[in-house]
């Protein structure tokens, strides 16, 4: 995602003293006055690659441990799979050095199955089913449990009953395989494209209740749940026996909470008090530039963390 734009130095200033304390600094943070330990969030939220390059620079490795020393206790790599495996040993031992949890990673076995798990075609189920075995080994190595999956496009040539029975049966052998290791493959329906097969919250919840396996659940993303459907709170109460995992990002923009619309206050006190204590991905960009924007992140966070 592109997250840039740009705010006057002065409002870093202010927003370092409000949200971050005092001053300290170290190796792979950058000479901008933060301070030295923020105490954890109530709620887990997991950054990812490129949030804070402003103050950590761009090796993941360094900006993990500014996450965690600004409270974050997770963190999300969509393209974990595609690091070499140099990189995934070191982000996997710096979680566990950090007692930090990693979140979702992308299931993603190229362009072909993505767009056709629909079809029911075999070839793109075995590709589905080859990656979703290369995905068991890369979360061993990264002491990872969950893992998005994304159904694809709707097919126009197909019946709707046909595509989801497709969808089914493939995701059926994709809990075959991550079930006797306890991963959990979670559904994102999404917003991006009206073309897409897995839009609403009510269609993903059917999928896993057809799949009937601890191993298929639901992402529930906030933003794109949003924009697709709205009524957060009562649609996330429908479904709240198969949402596995949650992301953030508010509406319009995709950017950190108190950006747009949505109550994001309210709506994590309604998660907690619910008892959710898994990943709060935040799959979103920054509305500021630089280290900034950063800080005004951070800042968001730690408001709507106050319930």
């Amino acid at each position: 995602m592109k997250r840039r734009n740009f705010i006057h130095r002065a409002f870093a200033t202010t927003a370092s003293t409000l949200v971050l304390g005092d001053a300290f600094s170290s190796a792979h943070v950058s000479d901008q006055k933060i301070s030295p330990a923020e105490k954890p969030f109530k709620l887990n939220y997991g950054p990812h690659d490129g949030m804070f390059t402003h103050h950590a620079g761009k090796n993941f490795v360094d900006q993990i441990k500014f996450m965690h020393e600004q409270g974050f206790r997770s963190i999300e790599d969509n393209g974990m799979l595609k690091r070499t495996r140099e990189e995934q040993d070191k982000i996997g031992a710096t979680l566990d050095k950090l007692g930090m949890t990693m979140g979702v990673f992308v299931v993603d076995g190229g362009d072909n199955w993505k767009t056709s798990l629909t079809t029911g075609k075999q070839e793109f189920k075995e590709t589905f089913v080859k990656t979703c075995k290369d995905c068991v080994e890369l979360a061993k190595r990264v002491n990872a449990k969950w893992m998005t999956v994304v159904p694809g496009f709707y097919d126009r040539n197909l019946p709707i009953g046909i595509q989801t029975a497709n969808v089914v049966d493939a995701l059926r052998r994709g809990a075959e395989i991550f079930e006797p290791h306890n991963l959990i493959m979670v559904l994102e329906p999404l917003s991006d494209t009206p073309d897409l097969f897995m839009r609403y919250s009510d269609q993903t919840y059917e999928l896993c209740k057809a799949v009937n396996s601890p191993s298929c659940k639901i992402l529930y993303d906030i933003y794109h749940m949003q924009r697709n459907e709205g009524n957060l709170l009562n649609n996330i109460d429908r479904c709240w026996d198969e949402i596995a995992y949650f992301q953030v990002g508010d509406n319009p923009g995709r950017k950190e909470p108190t950006t747009g619309e949505i109550n994001f206050k309210n709506i994590f006190k309604h998660i907690y008090d619910k008892g959710y204590r898994g990943v709060m991905g935040m799959e979103h960009g920054l509305s500021k530039a630089g280290k900034e924007g950063e800080l005004a992140l951070i800042k968001a966070y730690r408001e709507t963390d106050s319930f």
